[in-house]
């Protein structure tokens, strides 16, 4: 059996992380699968899970940052 290689997830997009994991629990939720290659799924589904949580995280402080400059600039124009 292959184990599921990890070291490419930090690449992906938040897209493409989120297409994949869908993939993943539909993998997963179907069963059907060896018990060893459920668990790589699964670290796989976490890596996943948490490279989304990082873009919007990202995206989250982005948006904060943006609306705190809107807000001083109109402090500044006042």
């Amino acid at each position: 059996m292959t184990q599921p290689n990890n070291s490419d997830i930090a690449d992906l997009s938040y897209e493409q992380a989120r297409d994949e994991l869908a993939a993943v629990v539909s993998q997963l939720e179907q069963g059907g699968v060896a018990l060893e290659e459920s668990l790589a799924l699964w670290e796989r589904g976490e890596a996943l899970a948490n490279r989304c949580e990082e873009w919007l995280l990202g995206a989250k402080q982005r948006l904060t940052a943006a609306r705190e400059a809107a807000t001083a600039g109109q402090s500044e124009q006042a």
